[in-house]
This record gives structure tokens, sequence and C-alpha cells, in this order.
């Protein structure tokens, strides 16, 4: 981020006496060039022997220590800034990919009005461009899969392009585990189910997706079991609390789903029914990644990872405890898992 400095100390040593202090710091690897330390010194941003220097053409001296603050590189044109100041709750890493939990409201890569602010900075600064899959491009780099802003939980990032291909393969083959929570609007009567649909950008509303049959359309697989059911109360029809899974990955899928069943997701702006009071006092969308497993595709090792409802999500649900219809049997094994 700007204003970032580095803070280096160096010793002067024989074979540097008596030089000139821009010559001996552009010898100095991985210092800017000769000109570009001027700039430094000229800018009071180096010292000797804890003094500001006040020239380039100084000179330095056996056994001075010279000390000097360094900007943070400017990114290379195209390339994001990282930013350190964003955190990565990481739950898995080696030299090939990393699972992270993802916070709600962080968006995953640059978009309108997100540029320095998205996970895809964070991952910058955390492994640098080097060290990131860049298949998708310069602007999203390690992404394989992407949440929604307001989708919190699980994903993947990819340190290398033949790790992020083949991870995006195995989500291709459908082999790539990936399970989600999101409490909807209504009862939902048979305890699992299966939507199947085509699913493409609205024509009436391009910021939304739409069940369409159309030839652009996208095949799109969601299952779904019921965890628990929550009675109806005054001003409702009741909720129901659902483990969805993902067979494909479009765009605001699951969301996309649950309104065309009509169940929509609790909470959600674009698909919900738009209304404060049956969102429970919500502020976001009620879909969190629970749970991703794979094997490993460079080192064969099983990664299967688990993640605890976040904060706003658990109270809505113990909010509604009282109201509960009971678990199903899907429910008693993941409820106590989600921390719920």
């Amino acid at each position: 981020m700007p204003g970032d400095l580095t803070h280096i100390d160096l010793l002067v040593g024989p074979e540097s006496d008596g030089s000139r202090l821009d010559a001996y710091l552009a010898a100095q690897e991985g210092l800017p060039s000769r000109s570009g330390c001027a700039r430094l010194i000229e800018g009071g941003a180096v010292t000797i022997n804890g003094t500001s220097a006040t020239s380039k053409s100084e000179s330095v001296l056996l056994g001075d220590r010279v000390g000097l603050d360094l900007p943070a590189p400017e990114p290379e044109p195209g390339q994001l800034r990282p930013n350190p100041d964003i955190p990565l709750d990481i739950r898995y890493e080696d030299d090939y990919l990393m699972v992270l939990s993802k916070q709600a409201g962080l968006v995953c890569h640059p978009a309108p009005g997100h540029v320095d602010d998205t996970l895809a900075n964070a991952l910058v600064a955390h492994c640098g461009y080097a060290h990131l899959g860049l298949l998708q491009g310069e602007d999203r780099p390690g992404i394989v899969h992407r949440l929604d802003r307001d989708t919190s939980g699980l994903m993947v990032a990819a340190k290398d392009d033949a790790t992020q291909k083949a991870l995006q393969d195995l989500i291709r083959l459908r082999v790539l585990d990936r399970r989600y929570i999101t409490l909807v609007w209504g009862p939902i009567a048979f305890d699992e189910g299966q939507i199947t649909t085509g699913i493409a950008r609205s024509r009436r509303d391009r910021l939304r997706m739409a069940v369409t049959d159309e030839p652009g359309a996208r095949e799109a697989i969601t299952t779904y079991r019921v965890l628990e059911r929550f009675e109806a109360g005054r001003r409702d029809e009741g909720y129901t609390l659902l483990e969805c899974h993902l067979y494909t990955g479009r765009t605001h899928q699951i969301r996309v789903h649950m309104r065309h069943v009509g169940h929509p997701v609790i909470g959600d702006p674009l698909y919900g029914r738009g209304d404060d009071r049956q969102n429970l006092g919500l502020t976001r969308q009620f879909l969190h990644s629970w749970h991703i497993a794979f094997d490993h595709p460079v080192t064969g090792e099983s990664i299967v990872r688990a993640d605890t409802l976040p904060p706003d999500l658990l109270d809505i649900l113990v909010g509604l405890r009282g109201r509960s219809e009971g678990r199903t049997a899907a429910g008693d094994e993941i409820c106590p898992q989600l921390g719920y």
C-alpha cells in the first residue's frame, strides 16, 4: 500500500571504504539504480551512523552503518497493488495452493468501486505475483473460483498456473466438493432435492442471473438437504435451513435456484423478497461456504476442511431456536460442526 516502508541496515565493508554514498547503495542487491538511490538520499530516507545523509556524493567509510527506508515497489503496469491490511484466514497452505475462509463484504477480485481492497490484493501481498496462478489474468491472481462479496466461507487459491488449471479441472469434472449452508424463506417439504436448470444473465437486469432455457444458458445443478425447519410466525411462513451441494459453479447459482423454486435466501438483496422483517435483521444473504474437499492435484493428499458459521449468521439461528420443528438426521450430523 502507499506509504509502506522497509527498513534496511547495511555495514560498510573494506571493499566499499571511501565510496560515494549513491554508488555504494546502488551496488547492494535489491536496491534501486544509482539515480533512484540518489533520490532516496535527497528525500531524507538514508542515514549514516544514525545521522541523516545530506549529499549523494558523501563518502562512506569502513565500519559505517548505513540505514535506508525503502518504499514498497510500485506494481508493474496491469498488476494489482498488494494490500497487506486485508486479513487472510488461511486454513491450509503449502507450496501449491491454499484454502482460506473469506469474510463477508470482501470482493474476490477488482470490480467497479473495488480496486485495491479485494481478496486478490491480499493474495498478492501474501504470496507475490511470482507465486500465484495467473491463468485468469493479472487482475485475478490465484483465483480458482469465487464467492459473492457478501457470501462468506471456504474457497481455494492457487500458487502457480499448473495448480490453478488442475483445480479448475476438478471443478469442471465435479470432483471438488463444495457445500454451503443457507437459510431460506418458507417450509421445504422433502428432506432432499435436486435443482437442474439453465442459468444465464437476465435480459431485464444485467446485475441479475436468471433461470432460462435459452441457447446461451449454462447448465446448473444444485442438490440440497434439509437440516432444520422453523415454524411459521405471525408475519412469515417459516424458514428452512439447508445444506446445498454445488455440482456446477454458475454466478449466483444457489441464490438463483432457491428463488426459482420459491424459497429465496434470507437477506438476499437481489433475489430475496425485499421484506426486512422476513430478513430477520440480516443485512446480507444467509449463505456460507462451510465445507470443501478434494484430492490435492500435486501431492494426492486428501484435503478436507470445514468452517463454522460466522457470528451474524449464527445469531439468526439462535434467535429462531424457539421456533424449531426439529432437525433432520442430516441436521444432527452437520449443525454441531457449524457451531450451532
